[in-house]
């Protein structure tokens, strides 16, 4: 039997029969405002809770403000960096101000994409992670699109081989068919999308995983909803997508 991990996020692990299994590379891709940061987020906190030690790789925002907005759902992860149970990797700073004096595990070159898995080999080595989080993997190849795919089989080796389950968060555009890189679909375990369509004048929420290797999956739309403490999906509920043709 293949051990499953549990998102712990309400509804989600309904839609996976059970979780994805574990080492699973996953791609989280969605839009702008879909609730990409916030999904990865709450699986964290989540693992932590199960007493699972996870990694948290800031690519987008400071981590001073990933502590925030966290906190903001209830999910203080200070108390379990104080354990080492929680750790960030700071790939936003480069080391510049303050950070080099509180962030105990920075990427000093964001182009070095050695230097940028030495860092996190060495942070998953050192709390014994199961969990990691990649926000967002679409920073380490937006300049150089045909390496997409060579850095995610790149990541996907060494976060398998440390035997974490990760998720990777991966940015469209909005209206954009793919998943936020040529070929990144085939170097994952797992892809799960996240939508904000405009259904009879009200954006709407959903998700549908694409594919999960190890794993048996709901191959329907689901809504979910972003409350204040996180994230919910609805397992017993379907999406329908509005198709709009144009007619001549």
């Amino acid at each position: 039997m293949i051990k499953k991990v549990k998102t712990g996020i309400p509804g989600m692990d309904e839609i996976l029969h059970g979780g994805i299994p574990e080492r699973n590379v996953v791609l989280l891709s969605g839009g702008p405002g879909t609730g990409k940061t916030i999904f990865s987020q709450q699986f964290i906190w989540n693992g932590l809770q199960m007493g699972e030690p996870g990694i948290y790789v800031a690519l987008e925002e400071h981590p001073v403000q990933v502590r925030q907005n966290m906190a903001q759902f209830g999910w203080d992860v200070r108390k379990y960096e104080e354990e080492g149970l929680f750790a960030m990797v700071d790939a936003f700073t480069a080391g510049i101000g303050k950070s080099k004096e509180y962030e105990k595990y920075i990427v000093h070159d964001l182009t070095d994409i050695r230097e940028f898995i030495d860092v996190l080999r060495t942070a998953v080595k050192d709390l014994g992670a199961k969990r990691v989080v990649i926000d967002s993997v679409t920073t380490l190849y937006i300049n150089k699109p045909a390496m997409a795919r060579s850095i995610v089989m790149q990541l996907k080796r060494v976060l398998a081989g440390l035997g974490v389950t990760s998720i990777l968060v991966s940015q469209i555009s909005v209206g954009e068919r793919g998943f936020g890189g040529p070929g990144v679909e085939h170097g994952v375990d797992g892809i799960i999308r996240l939508d904000l369509d405009e259904i009879d004048g009200e954006l709407k929420r959903s998700l549908i995983v694409w594919k999960m290797r190890g794993t048996s999956h709901s191959m329907r739309r689901h809504p979910f909803e972003i409350t204040d403490r996180g994230i919910v999906v609805y397992p017993d509920k379907v999406l329908k997508r509005k198709t709009i043709v144009e007619v001549e």
